[in-house]
């Protein structure tokens, strides 16, 4: 197996954003009136799209469930805050830029549940805006992750077939997003998630260091060189 295409999630996987998020959330909730949640909880929240991020804040703050209205009211100022400090405490993981760039020779590609807007400034303002072919956020397309379908539009655009394909992510989503796109996963331990919730999704592979993905890439090339 050669892999001719690189899919990555974005937070956990290749910034570590969790400050921000937490700090606008809770930014959020201090507007409407509410109490602070602690960092644990709201990072739990995370991972499959903002408007779930906002509906689940909300639904831990009050004892009943959040109307539509009131979740994208809350959405708005949820932006509002995010868009101010999306990169305050917000870094690239060690090795990344570094990985990213020793394997530049693969299609690499972002697909994150994250609002695309974001997405971009958060790249741009990391510098690896330009790092990547293809660049989906979680409102490009009509599903997001779990979800095959952004992994599926990724791979077409790289134009590779999604058995060459691995998917990089820190959390169950991204790996069951992974295997329903027919594509290896590799999931990334240090992110947001970690080792338990990876291992139980059934990753093909587990990295600690982003270095290692590079490894993984070259044994896999070199297998196939060699037969």
């Amino acid at each position: 197996m050669s892999y001719q295409c690189l899919l990555f999630d974005l937070d956990g996987t290749l910034v570590d954003s969790r400050a921000d998020l937490i700090h606008s959330v809770n930014l959020m909730l201090a507007e409407l009136g509410r109490e602070r949640l602690p960092d644990g909880r709201v990072l739990s929240f995370v991972g499959e799209g903002a408007r779930l991020l906002v509906e689940r804040a909300l639904l831990a703050t009050q004892n009943f469930v959040p109307t539509d209205l009131e979740v994208d009211q809350a959405l708005n100022v949820f932006k509002r805050h995010y868009h101010e400090h999306l990169l305050d405490q917000t870094y690239l993981y060690p090795e990344v830029a570094d990985t990213l760039a020793q394997l530049a020779n693969v299609p690499q590609a972002v697909v994150t549940n994250k609002p695309y807007e974001f997405t971009i400034a958060m790249l741009a303002g990391l510098g690896l805006r330009d790092r990547f072919q293809v660049i989906l956020g979680g409102d490009s397309l009509p599903e997001r992750k779990p979800s095959p379908l952004m992994l599926l539009a990724a791979a077409q655009q790289c134009g590779v077939a999604p058995a060459h394909c691995l998917m990089v992510g820190d959390s169950r989503v991204d790996i069951e997003a992974g295997k329903a796109a027919g594509m290896r996963t590799c999931g990334y331990i240090p992110g947001f998630r970690g080792r338990t919730e990876l291992v139980e999704a059934g990753a093909d592979f587990l990295i600690e260091r982003f270095s290692e993905l590079r490894l993984l890439v070259e044994s896999a090339q070199a297998q196939i060189a060699g037969r």
